[in-house]
């Protein structure tokens, strides 16, 4: 189980290799996602707040990236945080989630992206329930929802 000082020194020192690369051309991605897909997974933008039903959406069933079909959360690590954005406790795999610090170094803010395809899919933060205490908050359109077999 990860919690926040893992996240800070993977941050720091270097992600665990993923278990396989996905690359594509800019003019690849553009053709594969509509232009909100692109904005957001290709430029580390951010959807609106409660603009996508998957916040509230509490199903079984696991979450993989919209960009290359990594399997990344499975709902049964899904919470309700209030923020507007799908969050997780969890990963299903350590080394499916890359992180780099984003902003000021006195914030920690932690990045979150694909580890296989490179995709922005949101922050992590350290104020998520017990016993890991992560938030995973991720944009809802960088994700795609899968029913439980």
């Amino acid at each position: 189980m990860l919690k926040w000082p893992d996240v800070l020194k993977l941050a720091k020192n270097g992600n665990s290799p993923p278990d396989r690369r996905v690359q594509k051309t800019d003019a690849e991605w553009r053709k594969q996602l509509s232009p909100e897909e692109y904005y957001v997974t290709r430029e580390a933008g951010t959807e609106r707040p409660f603009s996508s039903q998957i916040c509230s959406l509490f199903e079984p069933g696991i979450y993989s990236c919209l960009c290359c079909g990594t399997v990344l959360f499975d709902a049964s690590e899904k919470f309700e945080s209030g923020t507007g954005w799908p969050s997780f406790t969890q990963p299903v795999k350590a080394n499916v989630i890359a992180y780099r610090f984003d902003g000021p170094s006195f914030l920690q803010r932690v990045e979150t992206i694909c580890n296989t395809c490179d995709a922005h899919l949101g922050h992590v933060f350290p104020d998520g329930p017990a016993p890991g205490g992560l938030r995973y908050c991720m944009n809802a359109i960088a994700l795609k929802k899968a029913s439980a077999a």
